[in-house]
Formats: C-alpha cells, structure tokens, sequence
C-alpha cells in the first residue's frame, strides 16, 4: 500500500510540474502578444537644449521634461520605462518674446516627430507653449580656502605648506548671484595623529544661492609633506650692533644657547655659523641688552633663545 501510494504521489507531482510549465509558457504567450498589439498611451519625454551660445544659461527652473502621447506597441512603452526618451530642442529655433525664448506647440510637434522612430507615432503634446528661463551669464575665479583641522603626532611637523589643487575655480552664472562670492570653503575636514604624508579629495562647500551657477570642479586635493623632527642646543656668539664711537661692547656670557627643532636629517647639517644672535646697543635698558635672531637655518621649523637678554660692560678700544 505504501508502495501504491509513493507511485501516485510522484504522478501527481509530475502533473503539478506539466501543468506549472504549460502556465507559465501560456502567460508568455499572451504577454508577448499583448505586447505586441499597438496602443495609446503618455510618455514624459526628457528635455536636452542644445546649441545654447556661451554668454547665455538655461534655468534650472526651467521645464526639463515634456509629456506627450504617443502610439506604439508595448515593446516600445516597456524600453520607455526603462529608458527615458531624451528629446533635443535647438534654443536657435526657439523664438524670443520681451526677454524670454518659448516653443510653440507646433514647433514641439516637429522637433518630437523627427526625433522618434518609425514604430512610435506622436499623436500629442500637451504643452501649448514651452517657455524658457534663460539669462547672461559671466564668469568669475576665486581661491579655495581649505577649512582643515590638521593635528601632528607628537615630534612630527609639516615640511611646507598645505598644497591646494586647484588654488582657485570659476564661477560661470548671473551676475548677482557670484558677484558677492570672494572665495569658495571646503568642507570641513579633520587628519587627527598624522605621522606621514597626506593627499586627500575634498568637496567644496558651495553656498545655497549659487542656484544657477556652474563650477569648474566641486573637488579639491589637499595634500602635505610631513617629517619627523628633533631639536638640538646651539651655541652662537653674540653680535653688537651700533656700538659707541670708540668704545667696545663686551657682553656677559659673549655666547647664547639656542634651541633649533628641525626635521632629523636637516638637524645633522645645521651648524652654529647657521645662526646670528644680534643685541642692538640704542635699545639697552640700564646695563642689559636684549636679543634677538638675525639669520636662522631655512630648514629649521622652530628657532628659540633659551635667555634673550645679557649683561656688558663697554671697553676703550
């Protein structure tokens, strides 16, 4: 009995599977069949103008799409759906009325019709006229201003300034909205513990009324050389500027220590001769003399006098 009924069961199945595979090619059938068939229906087609001269911009405002009804099979509406027919209306055949362009119905008709294919048929725009927002426009360049929050590891510095690539772009769009903009900001960006150098890609941050206006680039590098530093304690001589007509100056001490910090292998060739440690005699205050640095190694990153004033006597010569 149990034998009989695992004979039918697998009957059954097989009848299950025949029949779910005669539905299914059936409903092919019919759908490629209804497809098939031509049929009326609305299409929103895609707006592309072309041939719009330098000195003038197309809205943003402006209409981008345009809906019309169409007849064609239903391969046809299906790719529609999918892809979106673009339609590319010339802005030279377009007429001009105190200021603004517009397209009349009829020439909208014309433009669609050639642009379709033999097997879709325009049977109507809805749009009576078509008009356009279209302005002057002018350009303008201005700098970049990274707002950038750099923090170096410990014992690490920048070799250099921050690079900027590009330094500056150009606005093109109406004069009142880039007349006021005299630099454009990055957006905010943080490189926390750096130890190595950096190149990073960073959007501009463009302001809200720039609605109508085209950049050069939205992206900027920001990018770093970045070393590791050590310091080291120079003795340098001191020099006494506008001495007294026949006298001597004679400091106490005659040299300074000076704390120079400098990328490890630019410390290895910096001298004491690097360095001028000057005291100016009019600027005395009672029996001290205050110093400073003349001349600095050009690789040091942070030159400091441990002591920045001394004692002198003055000597007959």
């Amino acid at each position: 009995m149990s034998s009989l009924g695992n004979i039918l069961g697998g009957l059954d199945r097989r009848k299950v599977k025949m029949f779910s595979i005669f539905f299914l090619c059936s409903f092919l059938a019919w759908f490629i069949s209804n497809l098939s068939e031509p049929y009326e229906s609305t299409v929103a087609f895609d707006i592309n103008y072309t041939r719009v001269p330098d000195s003038l911009s197309v809205s943003k405002g402006s209409r981008m799409k345009l809906d019309a009804k169409v007849k064609a099979n239903g391969f046809a509406f299906l790719y529609y759906n999918f892809y979106p027919k673009k339609i590319e209306l010339d802005l030279a055949q377009a007429k001009a009325l105190t200021g603004r362009f517009y397209y009349p119905n009829t020439a909208l008709v014309k433009t669609i019709e050639k642009q379709l294919s033999s097997s879709t048929k325009l049977v109507a725009v809805f749009q009576d006229t078509l008009f356009l927002n279209v302005f002057q426009v002018t350009s303008k360049k201005v700098e970049i201003k990274p707002n950038i929050t750099l923090s170096l590891e410990q014992n690490y510095l920048m070799d250099g300034p921050l690079m900027i690539d590009p330094q500056s772009i150009t606005l093109k769009g109406p004069e009142a909205e880039i007349a006021s903009v005299q630099e454009i900001i990055t957006e905010s960006t943080e490189l926390v513990n750096i130890t190595s150098d950096f190149d990073i890609e960073v959007k501009l941050a463009l302001p809200d009324h720039l609605e109508n206006t085209t950049i050069s680039s939205n992206m900027v590098r920001l990018s770093g050389k970045v070393v590791r530093f050590s310091e080291k304690v120079f003795e340098v001589e001191i020099q006494v500027l506008n001495s007294p007509e026949g006298l001597g100056v004679k400091t106490f001490p005659n040299s300074v220590s000076v704390l120079c910090k400098a990328p490890i292998e630019a410390l290895k060739t910096i001298k004491s001769e690097n360095f001028e440690v000057v005291a100016n005699y009019q600027d005395r205050v009672d029996d001290k003399l205050f110093l400073n640095i003349r001349a600095r190694p050009q690789k040091a990153y942070d030159v400091r006098i441990l002591e920045n004033q001394v004692n002198f006597i003055l000597e007959k010569q």
